[in-house]
């Protein structure tokens, strides 16, 4: 209650209305699968193109699965889940959420990387393979690896050792000594432990390397900067004086100071995509700014600030060797500090090369697919306290998902039957736990009608609906056609159907526009056998293209026979949870049940009149109870507000019927 203290005119808001629900979007999908590259343990980010696809999780190419018994041997399987992507962007989808499955060749996954990789085979610093699936590369004392695993994840780093502004300068002395210097020696814009290339008046075509140390307890200002030289001989460090003997405040003259930097520049194998530019980067691992480490190593560390970060960038640089110096890392780069005999007869000045930069190139090498993941790593772990989750675990914290599949579970059926099966499982299982979720199901691919059949029998839920065939189309990659699971169209075609008519339209009578053909060419007697069994089937029809002809869910429950009913049902229930949950803690009484009538009874008018009920009037077509004959006092007593709500949904017209009969011309009617 507001006071009123004090004599005066209050102005104060207040609601006239009840409070309103907005529907919730049902189009928004969840994958599973294996990629070619990407984050496995990171959360899922959402995914609005096949070009965002790509540039997180790689291209289309064939994933090539090995087996920890005979990690050499690898054997290809298509990437079904880039294939579902562009399948389902170009039936219609705008949303898609990826959970990587990963397998490694040996151990666990994510690998503890405090123990020593395990090389399976190549050697010579130059692996065959690695056991958890991470590239790797050395660059002078440093040593990096990718990010993620997979064999996309053999990238190419270019390093680029750049210098800035010269900083060197010079100031009068007051009263210089005879014959003496009369300008002593500046540096502006210096950070301890920033790395030096320090050229000469007398030799500007010849840089000495140096690193910066601020020692902070000195009492004389002038020599509290401390400067090492690269010098394998172990040569003392020199003060500000010894380091630039021949200062001079004229531009273009006298001794230059010059700050290196690394920049990071990282490509694809296959040089298609660039995966991100880092420029100015400190050398040395030392290095601070504002008290915080910003190195290189710094911002290529095994655990980034942001989970943005984590999911962006490529690169983990290990944590150097103890005595590992930026100077060190700079002195690996080839011709730093001087010219090649090509770049002097070019007429090049070091300056401008080390303006431009000093580049080299290191091929990430050992990255692999691992092996093909099964039941478990679709499943996924939750580790709690190293906080990451992997597999359908990873969905269940994205509460917009309404569509789950896992593309390509199915495939080489004879072969993987058990975790397939096990497949089919887990996803039911998932989208009953979340309750606002259906699965879609692929059929086994060769499969015949009494295959088929046996499979779908062990399957029951409403929450679930199966398809088959697989759908036929040209492989943009190989050029060749293929057959594809069908879960990535169908979950466009829900998209599609939901935007351009409604979620309580049955997703079926639909066009597949990318497919050439199907699997198996099915006709209407063989549906008639599939149909009744809740296998939604794709048909050719002349003069009508390929399309999905079927709206069933797998439940033995006909009141729950239909994909649009369990999925309206499921937007209806989501958009009133949502938006009454400011009704939680709110005085339980008459006026709360009002309110909540009048909020849940708005909503389901705005969806009578928008055509989903069935009813030539409201009190036909819903109603909504909240009073004293929904609640018992015990109820009241532990806090609890109970509502009834009926709707009469819209069954679709499954079976369109025309009775026809003869009729003579004067027969009245």
């Amino acid at each position: 209650m507001p006071e009123y203290l004090a004599p005066g005119v209050y102005v104060e808001e207040t609601s006239f209305r009840s409070k309103s629900i907005e529907g919730v979007s049902t189009t928004t999908t969840g994958f599973v699968g294996p990629a070619r590259y990407g984050p496995v343990t990171e959360p899922a980010d959402v995914i609005t193109s096949l070009e965002e696809f790509q540039r997180v999780h790689a291209g289309g190419s064939p994933l090539a699965f090995a087996t920890a018994a005979a990690p050499a041997t690898a054997s290809e399987l298509p990437n079904f889940l880039w294939q579902a992507a562009r399948a389902f962007f170009a039936e219609g989808g705008k949303r898609l959420y990826v959970a990587r499955a990963f397998r490694p060749l040996q151990g666990a996954y994510p690998p503890n990387f405090t123990v020593a990789p395990v090389d399976l085979g190549g050697g010579g610093g130059s692996p065959a393979l690695w056991a958890d699936g991470h590239a790797r590369g050395i660059f002078g004392p440093v040593t990096f690896r990718s990010r993620f695993p997979g064999a996309a994840a053999n990238l190419i780093v270019r390093l680029t050792v750049r210098a800035g502004q010269n900083i060197a300068g010079a100031e009068r002395l007051p009263n210089p000594a005879a014959g003496g210097p009369t300008h002593r020696p500046t540096l502006g814009a210096l950070a301890d432990r920033d790395v030096l290339a320090v050229l000469r008046a007398a030799a500007p075509n010849a840089a000495e390397l140096f690193i910066a140390r601020f020692e902070a307890s000195d009492s004389v200002a002038a020599n509290r900067w401390r400067f090492r030289p690269l010098n394998p001989a172990g040569a003392p460090e020199v003060n500000l004086a010894t380091l630039i003997p021949n200062p001079s405040p004229d531009p273009g003259a006298g001794d230059a100071v010059r700050v290196l930097t690394l920049a990071v520049n990282v490509l694809s194998s296959d040089r298609e995509h660039d995966l991100g530019s880092w420029a100015g980067l400190p050398l040395d691992p030392g290095h601070l700014r504002a008290g915080a480490p910003d190195s290189v190593f710094a911002q290529f560390r095994d655990t980034p600030a942001s989970v943005a970060e984590a999911r962006s960038l490529p690169l983990v640089f290990a944590d150097p060797a103890a005595g590992v110096t930026g100077l060190q890392i700079a002195n690996a780069m080839p011709n730093l500090a001087s010219l090649t005999a090509e770049e002097t007869a070019a007429g090049m000045t070091l300056v401008q090369k080390l303006t431009r930069g000093v580049a080299q190139e290191i091929q990430l090498r050992g990255g692999n697919d691992g092996q093909r993941p099964g039941a478990a790593e679709y499943e996924g772990t939750a580790d709690l306290q190293r906080t990451f989750k992997t597999g359908l675990r990873q969905l269940e914290d994205v509460e917009d998902i309404s569509i789950i599949a896992a593309p390509g579970s199915t495939a080489d059926y004879a072969n993987f039957r058990d975790d397939a099966n096990a497949i089919y499982g887990l996803l039911i299982g998932h989208a009953e736990a979340m309750r606002y979720r259906i699965a879609v199901l692929d059929s086994p691919p060769g499969q015949s009608i009494a295959d088929v059949r046996r499979v779908r029998a062990k399957l029951d839920s409403r929450y679930a609906a199966f398809y088959y065939p697989w759908v036929t189309v040209l492989d943009p990659v190989t050029r060749a056609e293929i057959h594809l699971p069908p879960s990535g169209f169908v979950a466009g075609i829900y998209a599609r159907n939901d935007i351009q008519r409604a979620v309580y339209k049955a997703p079926a009578n639909e066009v597949v526009n990318l497919a050439i053909g199907f699997e198996q060419t099915l006709n209407k007697a063989q549906q008639e056998v599939l149909n009744p069994e809740g296998i939604n089937c794709f048909r050719y029809f002349e003069g009508r293209g390929y399309r999905l002809w079927g709206a069933r869910t797998i439940s033995s429950d006909p009141e729950w026979k239909y994909v649009n009913l369990r999925r309206y049902f499921a937007y209806l229930e989501r958009s009133i949870d949502k938006g009454t949950q400011w009704a939680v803690f709110e005085p339980n009484g008459e006026a709360l049940w009002a309110n909540v009538r009048r909020t849940i009874e708005d909503f389901l008018l705005n969806e009578w009149q928008s055509g989903a009920l069935l009813g030539d009037k409201p009190e036909k077509a819903f109603f909504v109870k909240c009073d004293r004959s929904t609640m018992t006092q015990n109820d009241l007593d532990n806090g609890r507000i109970i509502c009834l709500i009926g709707v009469a949904p819209l069954r679709p017209a499954e079976f369109v019927i025309f009775r026809i009969g003869q009729w003579t011309a004067d027969r009245k009617a």
